[in-house]
């Protein structure tokens, strides 16, 4: 293992770091609301948001554009935030929100109802499948593991779940009635932001705000546990009861945007790496920069499967893995570098 004093970065104040992050995170959303059909300036977006512009513009940036850029933070936030605290939790580098199940659960939710034409329903169907997937996640999670106070027990149900979940998917691809609907479900899992509404926001958002408020506070008992579990007792934090907080946060969180977006890979993987060389590698401190770096790396992937092709647009977990696995590996091999 690398030490403290190995690592490669520059540790920055959270009040330098985290500001700059989110002005970043203004400005990309400020391209991803312009860029369009119909160009639109920084003056008339500013307009249409304060509700004093044209109304044509206004219903562009209201009903089109602002869905799609406010569920693309609230997925990159979620992710960034969930790969961060299962990575401290765990004490894996390695981890990230699939690692429990509930990704791969979400999925198969939405794609049974995509598979028996329940989209037909209502639009409400395919979501409210997959939060219902990820809901029996959990609760295999907490029935199976909960019997175990080993973090060993929890990883090894969580890699049960998904496995079950990808080999079910799997099923129900092969089951698939016509090529159509086979490539709906495709399509679906790889994730996309296009053509989301405020409706698939209202799905969301309560799910995600009950995650992060179980989740508001586990960043000293992350910072503790990173000193070990006897050493987080002996400060009064009770490590079981934080395991629950983290995988309930995740879970809930996790699931709702699986639900209304799809499965968006290697974030919740990558950005803690990217933001931990600049706050210090405390488990605590990852949190907020990971959820504002996930926040601007999806809002950027976002951009570039809006680039014109010949045939499907590109669709958005296969951005994220286009451009998360290159700098994964880079940041791999920095560190085993830095640590000889």
């Amino acid at each position: 293992m690398m030490s403290r004093a190995s690592r490669p970065g520059v540790e920055l104040s959270d009040r330098v770091l985290l500001p700059a992050m989110a002005l970043v995170l203004v400005a990309v959303s400020i391209v991803s609301l312009s860029i369009g059909p119909a160009a639109l300036s920084v003056s008339e977006i500013v307009a249409a948001l304060l509700g004093v512009g044209d109304e044509v513009r206004e219903i562009i940036v209201y009903e089109l554009r602002l869905p799609r850029v406010a569920l693309g933070i609230m997925l990159g936030a979620v992710l960034g935030f969930s790969g961060a605290a299962l990575q401290g939790l765990l004490r894996n580098p390695l981890a990230d929100p699939g690692v429990i199940g509930v990704t791969a659960a979400a999925g198969f939710g939405a794609v049974v109802a995509i598979g028996f034409g329940l989209a037909a329903v209502s639009v409400l169907m395919v979501p409210l499948a997959a939060i219902a997937g990820a809901a029996v996640a959990t609760a295999l999670l907490f029935s199976v593991a909960a019997r175990s106070d080993s973090l060993l027990a929890l990883i090894l149900t969580g890699i049960g779940v998904s496995s079950l979940a990808t080999a079910l998917t799997s099923l129900a691809f092969n089951l698939a009635p016509d090529p159509i609907t086979l490539r709906d479900m495709i399509l679906w899992l790889l994730g996309s932001l296009e053509n989301r509404t405020t409706t698939d926001l209202y799905i969301a958002a309560p799910f995600v705000l009950a995650g992060f408020a179980v989740m508001a506070t586990i960043g000293r008992g992350l910072d503790a546990l990173s000193l070990g579990e006897e050493t987080t007792r002996s400060l009064g934090i009770d490590v079981v009861r934080l395991r629950w907080r983290v995988v309930l946060g995740v879970s809930a969180s996790v699931g709702a945007m699986v639900a209304v977006c799809g499965a968006v890979g290697f974030v919740g993987l990558v950005v803690p790496h990217m933001v931990r060389p600049f706050v210090g590698y405390r488990p605590g401190r990852v949190l907020a920069a990971s959820a504002l770096g996930g926040a601007i790396l999806i809002t950027l992937a976002d951009l570039v499967t809006r680039i014109p092709t010949s045939g499907e647009r590109l669709q958005l977990g296969v951005v994220t893995a286009l451009i998360g696995a290159p700098i994964f590996i880079w940041i791999v091999q920095r560190s085993w570098m830095a640590s000889r």
